[in-house]
């Protein structure tokens, strides 16, 4: 199971205006619990006003080899979201020295270093676990390559250049990079623009063999990811090789509503624990574990990280939205608690799946 530990930050790097990369310490004694694959994220948790706030960030740094000891640091990034609940606390008011509840890591974004090659498509700060799935596999594996096509807004918006542009240095022959603005006009590359699915059909095939891509790996707001899966699947791409995940989902994307039974409970089984619960009205089953067993797993709340995953062992259920779960995952009968409300009277969940 996932859980909080108190780690101090170490350095807070400025990345533009709007973003910032918080570095923290791992002491020896966690640094099995904080062993990640390249692609993961953390949960921060802070209290405010009497109010619990979590959200996830993706490690930007790369993944300790199996073999070696766990990470002395993590690298986060995080972007400035007006009005949000957390973001602005990173950016003004965490100072080095400061110690943070950080969730060990968690996930299902990654990708273990395999030979092959491999893309991605990524927007704003999307770029965040890209960076370490590329970093950690051009370090691991000799028989890898990488090629990035990412989209910002203006070259001073972008997050990450000099990490990126490093990446360039040291492996100029296995990474490919291909850098798109949609506000400003490059004096070399590609001509400004959004990457719609129609300007993704037709690029994609001209800088690479489709056909040959180990996997896809998509990351930014719900429109990008949207559109590049559009785009992969109608260039005969099988969904298995694409991998997403989502920032930014607009609040109105929402499943149709289904009528819920007048009375339900939930089971659940959560660290080798049960209990049975009434899920109140309105009430997601997340909400109606944490009323009971406030260790159950979240971070957004917002069916986007996929903390809350469990397996859903009998009953029904409804999901509002899934922008974490991959298709094989939701077959295999696994949900985001979070987004599940009942259709059945009972309903059980098994956390430790």
């Amino acid at each position: 199971m996932a859980r909080f530990h108190l780690l101090p930050v170490t350095a807070i790097d400025r990345l533009t205006d709007d973003s910032v990369a918080l570095t923290f310490a791992v002491p020896p004694a966690l640094r099995e619990e904080y062993r990640h694959t390249p692609g993961q994220h953390l949960a921060l948790r802070r209290t405010a006003d009497g109010t619990e706030i979590r959200r996830t960030y993706s490690i930007c740094s790369p993944a300790p080899a199996p073999d070696e000891e766990g990470p002395r640091t993590l690298r986060v990034g995080v972007r400035l979201v007006e009005g949000g609940a957390f973001s602005p606390y990173a950016l003004k008011e965490i100072a080095v020295g400061d110690e943070l509840e950080v969730m060990t890591p968690a996930g299902r974004f990654t990708l273990e270093p395999a030979p092959g090659l491999y893309a991605a498509v990524v927007g704003g700060s999307g770029i965040t676990p890209v960076l370490s799935i590329v970093a950690t596999l051009l370090a691991r594996e000799p028989g890898a390559r990488f090629c990035l096509i990412r989209s910002d807004r203006t070259s001073a918006s972008t997050m990450f250049l000099e990490e990126v542009a490093d990446l360039k240095d040291r492996f100029p022959d296995r990474f490919q990079l291909v850098t798109v603005l949609s506000r400003e006009e490059q004096q070399a590359g590609l001509p400004s623009g959004r990457l719609d699915q129609e300007r993704l059909s037709g690029l994609l095939p001209t800088m690479l063999p489709v056909e040959r891509i180990a996997g896809w790996f998509l990351c930014g707001p719900f429109g990008l990811v949207q559109s590049a899966e559009r785009a992969l699947r109608g260039l005969g791409v099988q969904r298995s090789l694409i991998h997403e995940e989502i920032f930014h989902v607009d609040d109105t994307v929402t499943a149709p509503s289904m009528p819920s039974p007048a009375h339900s409970t939930v089971t659940a089984r959560l660290d080798g624990r049960g209990g049975t619960w009434p899920v109140h009205d309105g009430e997601s089953l997340l909400e109606t574990v944490l009323r009971n067993r406030p260790d159950a797993p979240y971070a957004c709340k917002g069916g986007v990280c996929g903390t809350c995953r469990a397996f859903l062992v009998s009953g029904q259920v409804r999901m509002d939205r899934n922008f974490a779960l991959e298709p094989e995952e939701t077959d295999a009968g696994f949900v985001l608690a979070c987004q599940s409300h009942p259709l059945t009277e009972t309903v059980k969940l098994d956390f430790d799946r």
